[in-house]
């Protein structure tokens, strides 16, 4: 196991899509400026070019895991959109700046380890409690599953206790929804503790300070399955067809009349990215005033985001396929090495009989 002051996180993406920008403030940016400071991040100031990389701070490990494995717990009948966009997720974290010289990025499926911990682990949690979770309640409800919901779904708060615990994770960067998934990892390094001896630390949650960005239709998330994403690999004329989509105020018919700022789809996006604050304000005060146009406001949101996604996208076209293969390759083998260290320490602990 790692050394007991060394600083370990470990976060991931499901990989049932390609990535958004409401993945790039809330975790993508996090996990480029924690590999280089060892700080965490927003958004602001993200824009003509990529974060310059520092160096590590000394003490500190990150893992970043493709869930391919969780995925599949509601995606059990299209393997295939699983498979496919393992490489799409690499793709997209590799081009916002995740470095493999700094970051272990691997596929959970090549990791067999974690999934002999979520075993050990499902004998110490109870179908009441893990009914109870809010972030399962809420995701069931999303999808209609009632009492027909697939076992692996249900238990898969158990299954991300596996995945945070296998590589002594000490902080997990999470949104404010994800709070009760470690709640829950912290009750089952206390319940393992107390029966087996000390092997695991709770672990600490790091929410951003980056605003959620809500989709591009004014729903309160973006989400892949709503369609209601600017992707990290759009071209130029996507990013300005879903922007002139975007909700504004709908009391500002005409160009003269008030406008309403908050809650306003476009500002909330200006808000996250563009980088002439003083401009900003200027341009919030005028549209709060009257006399500045919706077509105005959408315009600048459209060359604010095609200057930020613009370097992702081009570094997104230079990375070859092969190449990506070898990272996720050498980052896998690099983590079934720290699990098999972490499973000896539990096994023994459990007194699992050795053959």
């Amino acid at each position: 196991m790692e050394d007991a002051k060394q600083r370990i996180i470990l976060t991931g993406d499901r990989p049932t899509g390609k990535l958004h920008l409401g993945h790039l403030v809330g975790s993508l940016l996090n996990r480029v400026k924690l590999q280089d400071e060892g700080k965490p991040s927003s958004a602001e100031g993200y824009g003509r070019t990529p974060p310059k990389p520092l160096a590590t701070e000394r003490g500190t490990k990150q893992f970043v895991m493709i869930a391919d494995v969780q995925a599949l717990t509601d995606n059990a009948d299209n393997p295939q959109k699983v498979r496919d966009n393992v490489l799409e997720v690499a793709l997209d974290n590799l081009a916002v700046g995740v470095d493999p010289a700094k970051t272990t990025l691997f596929v959970q499926s090549g990791v067999p380890q974690i999934a002999e911990l979520t075993v050990f682990f499902l004998n110490l949690v109870t179908l009441a409690r893990l009914k109870r979770n809010p972030t399962v309640k809420d995701e069931m409800q999303q999808k209609g599953y009632g009492e027909n919901v697939p076992a692996g779904f249900l238990t898969y708060p158990v299954s991300q206790a596996a995945d945070i615990l296998t590589f002594g994770a000490t902080l997990v960067p999470v949104g404010e929804d994800q709070l009760p998934m470690i709640e829950q990892t912290n009750e089952i390094v206390r319940k393992f503790n107390s029966n087996y001896g000390e092997v695991f630390k709770e672990v600490a949650p790091l929410v951003g300070d980056a605003p959620r960005l809500p989709g591009i239709d004014g729903k309160a998330k973006m989400s892949k399955s709503l369609g209601n994403c600017i992707y990290l690999s759009d071209s130029n004329e996507e990013i300005r067809e879903k922007v002139m989509q975007m909700y504004t105020d709908p009391s500002h018919v005409n160009k003269n009349d008030p406008g309403q700022v908050s809650g306003n789809v476009v500002f909330a996006y200006l808000d996250a990215f563009d980088k002439d604050k003083k401009g900003l304000a200027d341009l919030k005060a005028r549209y709060g005033q009257g006399g500045v146009g919706d077509m105005e406001v959408k315009e600048r949101l459209v060359e604010v985001l095609e200057d930020t996604i613009a370097p992702i996208r081009g570094r997104h076209a230079e990375l070859r396929e092969a190449d990506v293969i070898g990272i996720l390759r050498d980052g896998t083998v690099a983590a079934r090495d720290v699990a098999d260290g972490t499973l000896r320490k539990v096994r023994h602990a459990m007194k699992i009989f050795k053959i």
